[in-house]
């Protein structure tokens, strides 16, 4: 195993730049998920680290190595990098056995050696008795595992794994979370996992680096990511969250303060040090969005859209302080908005966008 150090790291496609000075640090047997929409450059990351690409600026080291520089790039075959892909990339008409031992037959090991590594691979992902098996005659999350054993036969320092369960059903997902969890606990194996699904990054990751237009967003914890993210581009992009255009009241004390939120007092998370300030933005999220009490403060508006999820329904509203912002809130059975209605929300809580932050 080694940890990735990932140092200002540029890479530019002709005029476009997919990535601006990126620096990750992943320790020694971490499991980090790079994600973000379409387009972020968490793919081209990917690449770069394989050494599948030359980077224009910065440095990737693996363990102590140095694999990629301006002046660098050392070969993807001699970087004992193991890679995932999402499309398995299985020889059909190799067995189980001799997809996962081809790499090695062809590097010259021994057939002894070869049989034993390959079991040992298979015991790995809970494979053993499928090495007679064609490809064909496995479901979609057997080939992945099978892909995965392949990957591991090699002894990798660092696994990527690039959307490996994009072509998988929900059910088979939540199966392969699972056993990819498993793996991670029982290998340590250090492992940087590309996706775009945020409940795979969340239930699976130590760490999540969220990317937009080539740059780092954030990179934290799961927990932190939901709670406290740092910019604007952040709090919308996990989990829907919310973002409300608000004015600081009151300075920061145990942790809170007081904002102007939509014509309405709420005193809301914040870090150490905010001041009152015009300007300011706060993360909501559906949870903290509720009908307010015959009586109760709150802020006005029309009810947009119902949809009905099975056993609650989704609620979107438009405030009349500011009829562009779209907010909604989740409500369970039994369903008593309708589109058209008018409602008052009160806002429970929510998160002060640190001073300085934007998308």
């Amino acid at each position: 195993m080694a940890g990735l150090t990932i140092d200002a790291v540029t890479k530019k496609f002709g005029e476009m730049v997919a990535l601006d000075r990126v620096s990750i640090d992943v320790a020694d047997g971490e499991f980090l998920a790079v994600l973000g929409p379409s387009g972020c450059g968490k793919t081209t990351l990917l690449r770069l680290i394989a050494g599948f690409e030359a980077l224009n600026g910065g440095t990737i080291r693996i363990g102590d190595r140095l694999v990629s520089s301006e002046s660098e790039n050392v070969a993807p075959e001699k970087r004992r990098v193991g890679i995932v892909f999402q499309n398995y990339a299985l020889w059909p008409h190799m067995t189980v056995a001799e997809n996962i031992g081809y790499a090695l037959k062809v590097g010259g090991v021994g057939r002894a050696e070869r049989d034993e590594r390959v079991k040992k691979a298979l015991a790995l992902v809970n494979m053993g008795e499928y090495g007679e098996r064609r490809p064909a005659n496995l479901s979609g999350g057997q080939r992945q595992r099978v892909a995965l054993a392949r990957c591991l036969v090699a002894e990798p320092r660092l696994v990527l794994f690039d959307e490996p369960l994009a072509n998988l059903d929900v059910h088979l997902r939540a199966a392969m979370e699972d056993e990819f969890a498993d793996f991670h606990k029982r290998t340590g194996t250090t492992i940087v996992y590309i996706t775009h699904d945020q409940a795979e990054a969340m239930a699976l990751a130590d760490r999540i680096a969220v990317m937009d237009h080539g740059r780092l967003m954030q990179l934290a914890s799961p927990h932190a990511l939901y709670h406290q993210p740092e910019n604007e581009m952040v709090a919308a992009f996990i989990s829907q969250g919310m973002v409300l255009p608000a004015e600081v009241a009151s300075a920061a004390a145990a942790g809170r303060c007081r904002v102007r939120v939509l014509g309405q007092e709420v005193v809301v998370r914040c870090a150490p040090g905010e001041a009152p300030r015009a300007g300011a933005a706060i993360c909501c999220r559906s949870s903290q969005l509720a009908p307010a009490a015959d009586g109760e403060p709150g802020f006005d508006g029309r009810i947009a859209r119902v949809v009905y999820r099975g056993g609650a329904a989704r609620i979107e509203f438009v405030p009349d302080a500011q009829p562009g912002l779209a907010l909604h809130f989740d409500q369970p059975d039994p369903i008593t908005f309708a589109p058209g209605d008018r409602a008052r929300l009160r806002l429970a809580d929510g998160w002060l966008i640190p001073r300085g932050a934007g998308a």
